[in-house]
Parts: structure tokens; C-alpha cells; sequence
């Protein structure tokens, strides 16, 4: 039996939300939840879908209170992984507002539920934008994206210190694999070769920490069950910085395709730093390591985008991302 699997026989009979269900991640925790047992609500912003595959659906704007504390109290979750929000590192001054609410206010309105109800255990997604590790003076968000996420870290730190909110911090890095959108790197990258299109990219130099979406998921689920770890945040990536240009290259490899790919096709993001993640509490206080190389990672995404070729984003492949990934 896989890890996530036995770890996840631990949340067997418990009612969990999912936030942001629809998502990448989402689409892969959701049914591993319902495989190990659990009461899995799954929460989307947008139109309600019909209960099916053992998921009960609800349709609620998390960032509205009245909401979400409707939600919380019909559902009575004991774990709570919250994964929603608006997504994007783009810079543009027009972001703040959408950000700030869709990523601050509705993990604010989380948290305060969550304490107030008696959770057992909130798993909080961060993000490798977010500034960490500089020194103070130097703390500078790059987006309004990495502004937002940061300040919702900070806001489950004190929930925790304060309130004894039993929150579980997990920092992911570069995830991948199958079902994810198709305006990412790595699926772009595999799309435009399957159609023998050069790929356009930047110039790829940027080193990033790329992990597997099955141990993300492993990681999460360990996270909802591990003892003794409320308050801590914890890295979820693979150890390891790789740049752009060495995965598309390995793409082009694996694929063993003519293709050459246009590096520097596209501007660079400005900024952006380098971060790998630190893998000795995930270790010590999860059990946890990755355990998918990168090629083989890379393997399985691809042969998930040659059977579904024409699927635009995970939100609207949840039947299918197993498909391919064994």
C-alpha cells in the first residue's frame, strides 16, 4: 500500500472541506480522501457541481463570513485543507484588490471558524513566493500574489499562538504533473510537442524546486494526520533546484522529440527569487520525503497529456487524473 495511502486511513469516518477543490491539487487530494474513508465536502467559488465519486459539493464564497460560517457549520469539518485562492505571480497593480480578498480574507474567515468550532487540525497551503528567510529589512513580496499568501501565513501563525488554532503550515514549491493547466510550463511545453510546435518560453534561467503532485498529496495527508506538529510550517518540495530550460530539455528528451524548443521567446518575470525547500521538519515531524525522481515525474505527466490531450485545466478532468499516473 502506498504511503499517502496508509496515512490517509487515518482520516477514515472524518468530515473534512476542501477548499478550492476544483483546482490542480484539489483534483488529487479529493479522491485519495474518498478512497482512505473520509466525509469529503469539496468547496468551489463557482457554479455547484453534483455530488458524485463520493464527494458532496457546496458552492460558497469563502470570502463573504455569513458564508463560510454557514458552510462550517452545516458541514462540521474536523480537518479543513485549504487550498482556494486566485493563483498568479504577475505583478500588475490591478491584482492587489482580487488577491488581497481571495487569498487573505477568506483564510481569515477560515481561521476564525476553524477556532471557534474546534477543528481538529486546518492544513494551510504557503507558498514558495512568499518572502521567508531574508532579513527584515529585505522582506519585499514580489506580487501582490506572494504579499497576500504571506500576510495569510502570518495571520495562521498568530491564530495558532493566540487562539490555539491546531493549524499546520505546508510551503509547496514547484508542483507538476497530470491535470494541471495548460499555460504552466510543463504541460505547455508537452502540449506544443505532441502538436510538433517549437515551444515559446523565457530564457528558462531561473533555478525552481519541482516536486511531484503525488507527493505533494502525500505530504498533505500526512500533514492532516502527523501528532504534535499544530503551529509548525513545513517545506513540501523536493530538495533540489532545477532550472526551466534543464526540465524542457528534459522534456524534449523523455519525448525524444525534433523539437527545438524558442528559449527567450518570451520576457522573463521580474524578480523571483531562489528557494529550495528545506526537507529536515517535513522528515522529522511528517515522516515525509519525496519519493518520485524528477524523470520519472516527468514521465507519467506526460503520458497523462498524450491520453487527454484536449483537457484544459484539473477543475475539469477530477474523473480522470489517475489515468496514466501508475
Amino acid at each position: 500500500m502506498a504511503t499517502a495511502d496508509r496515512d490517509a486511513r487515518g482520516l477514515t469516518g472524518t468530515p473534512v472541506l476542501v477548499t478550492g477543490a476544483r483546482g490542480f491539487l484539489g483534483a488529487h487530494l479529493c479522491p485519495k480522501l474518498v478512497a482512505a474513508g473520509a466525509n469529503v465536502v469539496a468547496v468551489s467559488r463557482g457554479s455547484q457541481r453534483a455530488d458524485g465519486d463520493g464527494i458532496r459539493w457546496r458552492q460558497c464564497d469563502l470570502e463573504d463570513f455569513a458564508q463560510a460560517a454557514t458552510l462550517v457549520r452545516d458541514v462540521r469539518p474536523q480537518v479543513i485543507f485549504h487550498l482556494g485562492g486566485k493563483v498568479t505571480a504577475a505583478p500588475d497593480v490591478a491584482l492587489v484588490l482580487p488577491t488581497l480578498h481571495s487569498l487573505l480574507t477568506s483564510s481569515v474567515n477560515l481561521l476564525t471558524l476553524a477556532t471557534e468550532h474546534g477543528c481538529r487540525r486546518v492544513v494551510f497551503v504557503a507558498s514558495m513566493e512568499e518572502p521567508y528567510g531574508e532579513a527584515a529589512e529585505d522582506v519585499t513580496p514580489a506580487s501582490p500574489y506572494s504579499a497576500a499568501k504571506w500576510s495569510a501565513s502570518a495571520y495562521a501563525r498568530m491564530f495558532h499562538r493566540l487562539y490555539g488554532c491546531p493549524v499546520v503550515t505546508v510551503r509547496l514549491f514547484m508542483g507538476y504533473g497530470p491535470g494541471q493547466a495548460r499555460d504552466k510550463v510543463i504541460p505547455s511545453t508537452i502540449l506544443s510537442l505532441l502538436r510538433r510546435e517549437a515551444p515559446r518560453l523565457s530564457s528558462g534561467r531561473r533555478p525552481l524546486d519541482w516536486i511531484y503532485v503525488e507527493d505533494v498529496i502525500d505530504g498533505l495527508l500526512h500533514a492532516a494526520t502527523a501528532h504534535g506538529v499544530e503551529g509548525a510550517t513545513i517545506d513540501l518540495g523536493s530538495g533540489t533546484a532545477r532550472s526551466v530550460r534543464e526540465i524542457v530539455e528534459r522534456l524534449v528528451r523523455l519525448m525524444d522529440s525534433p523539437i527545438a524548443p524558442l528559449f527567450g521567446a518570451l520576457p522573463d518575470r521580474p524578480g523571483g527569487h531562489v528557494r529550495v525547500a528545506s526537507l529536515e521538519r517535513a522528515s522529522t515531524l511528517l515522516g515525509w520525503r519525496p519519493s518520485t525522481p524528477l524523470d520519472a515525474g516527468l514521465g507519467k505527466t506526460i503520458e497523462w497529456y498524450r491520453a487527454h490531450p484536449l483537457d484544459a485545466y484539473a477543475r475539469d478532468v477530477r474523473h480522470t487524473v489517475g489515468a496514466g499516473t501508475r
